[in-house]
C-alpha cells in the first residue's frame, strides 16, 4: 500500500474517525463506534472500505488495524522520493544548508559560528552587489528566510556581510557569482 492510498482513505472524515479510534484501542465495530461519535452503519461501510484496502483487518464485528502500513508506505514515499537539490557546489557548505534550510526557508539560526557564516553567506546571495537597500527592504528580503530578521541583519552586519549607514545597508561581503 503506497502513502497516496492511505491518504486517500484517510481524506474521508468518517474513515479518519475509525483509524483513530482503532488507533487508540477501540476493537470493535461498536467501541469504534462510541469513541468516534459515529452511528454503526457509517462504522461497518468505513471498516468495509479500510478493509478492502487493507488497511484493517476484519473478522465479524472485531477490527484491528495495521499500523504498521503507515510506515512501510511512508519509508516507501521517502525512497522513491526525489533527491533533493543540492543548495552549494561545495559538499561541506551543503551539509551546513541542508540542516538549517527547508524549502526555502532556515529553519533556525546556527548557534554555532562557522555553520552561521555558511548560512550567512547562502542568504547575503538574495542582496546584489552595488545595490542600497533602506532597511524595511532588508527585513522584507529576510522575513522571506526567517521571522527574526532583527538577528540576521544584526549578524549579517557584524560578520561583514552587509555594512549599514544611516539606516541604508549594501551587500559587502559573501560569495558573488560572476
Amino acid at each position: 500500500m503506497d502513502a497516496a492510498t492511505i491518504a486517500g482513505l484517510l481524506a474521508d472524515p468518517v474513515r479518519l474517525k475509525v483509524v483513530a479510534a482503532l488507533a487508540l484501542g477501540a476493537g470493535t465495530i461498536e467501541e469504534v463506534a462510541d469513541a468516534a461519535g459515529l452511528g454503526l452503519k457509517e462504522v461497518a461501510l468505513a471498516a468495509r472500505r479500510l478493509a478492502r484496502a487493507g488497511l484493517v483487518h476484519r473478522d465479524g464485528h472485531a477490527l484491528v488495524l495495521h499500523a504498521e502500513r503507515f510506515g512501510a508506505a511512508a519509508r516507501a514515499a521517502a525512497a522513491a522520493a526525489p533527491a533533493p537539490e543540492p543548495l552549494s557546489d561545495d559538499p561541506a557548505a551543503d551539509a551546513v544548508l541542508s540542516s538549517f534550510v527547508r524549502d526555502g526557508r532556515l529553519v533556525s539560526i546556527p548557534s554555532q559560528r562557522s555553520k552561521r557564516l555558511v548560512v550567512l553567506d547562502h542568504l547575503v546571495r538574495v542582496f546584489e552587489p552595488g545595490v542600497r537597500y533602506p532597511e524595511r527592504e532588508v527585513n522584507a528580503l529576510l522575513a522571506v528566510w526567517h521571522p527574526d530578521v532583527a538577528a540576521l541583519r544584526r549578524y549579517l552586519v557584524d560578520e561583514g556581510f552587509l555594512t549599514r549607514e544611516a539606516g541604508v545597508y549594501w551587500r559587502s561581503g559573501g560569495y558573488v557569482e560572476v
